[in-house]
């Protein structure tokens, strides 16, 4: 995708230190040090026009997020974007950064363990076989975001391709990598209030287009923490099914009485 931008673009960015982060190779390891806490980062990898990082980041003050893609043009919309979530919903952009830089390095911009989660939203698929390395679901990506990622650390990824999404699946469990809460429509029974809408999600959603969704769960922490959720689940299920045994049993002891 080629972006033709503003005149005085690079002016413009390099007018918002505060916000704009030009050479993030330059902190890499010290990005708790440019929010001034320890506070879990979150990282969107392709942000687009930046409205799901900007909105999440406004509804989410207590999480920091970086917002990372390597086009001037998507920069300076995301830095409006960002404003704009601010004067709706308050607060300031403290905890928020928009980093511009190509995720092919992304080993260059972060420590190992420097992240808690990353965020792939609508993705180019690059569906020609020859171009499957450049899909951000690939290995070659994903034992990258496996260093970067802490023991907390989960990836989080939509689209409206089928085709990317079955590569997904199959790229994800070719590592072994646990998943979960996976969706062939995560709108069917109406939108998700709950989780934040990019502009392609809005725009597809709005077609009758299915979103595809899943829950990538990498870190050790994360790891046990879904497991011991799913055994707490099994509990309370079997359990439930005992009380309602019992209670079957009393309704059918008492009709023959």
């Amino acid at each position: 995708m080629r972006l033709r931008g503003r005149k005085g673009i690079k002016e413009a960015l390099e007018a918002q230190p505060e916000l704009v982060v030009l050479e993030p190779e330059a902190y890499k390891g010290r990005w708790a040090e440019i929010f001034g806490n320890d506070r879990p980062i979150h990282v969107e990898f392709g942000m687009g026009k930046g409205r799901f990082i900007s909105l999440l980041s406004a509804l989410n003050p207590e999480i920091n997020y970086i917002g990372v893609d390597m086009y001037d043009e998507l920069i300076r919309r995301g830095a409006e974007k960002a404003r704009e979530s601010r004067e709706e919903h308050g607060g300031d952009l403290r905890n928020l950064r928009l980093a511009r830089f190509n995720i092919e390095h992304i080993e260059n911009m972060f420590e190992p363990g420097e992240i808690e989660r990353i965020y792939l939203n609508f993705s180019d698929p690059w569906p020609k076989k020859r171009h499957a390395r450049r899909r951000l679901t690939h290995a070659g990506f994903v034992n990258k975001y496996r260093v970067i990622l802490n023991a907390l650390g989960e990836i989080h990824f939509k689209t409206d391709s089928r085709s990317l999404f079955e590569f997904s699946l199959n790229s994800f469990s070719d590592l072994g990598i646990r998943l979960r809460n996976i969706s062939l429509d995560l709108h069917a029974e109406g939108l998700r209030t709950d989780l934040v809408m990019t502009e392609y999600e809005t725009k597809f959603s709005g077609k009758g287009m299915p979103i595809f969704r899943l829950e990538a769960v990498l870190g050790e922490r994360a790891l046990e923490q879904h497991l011991d959720s799913l055994q707490r689940r099994d509990l309370e299920e079997a359990a439930e099914a005992v009380r309602t045994g019992i209670e079957n049993e009393n309704d059918a002891e008492n009709d023959e009485a």
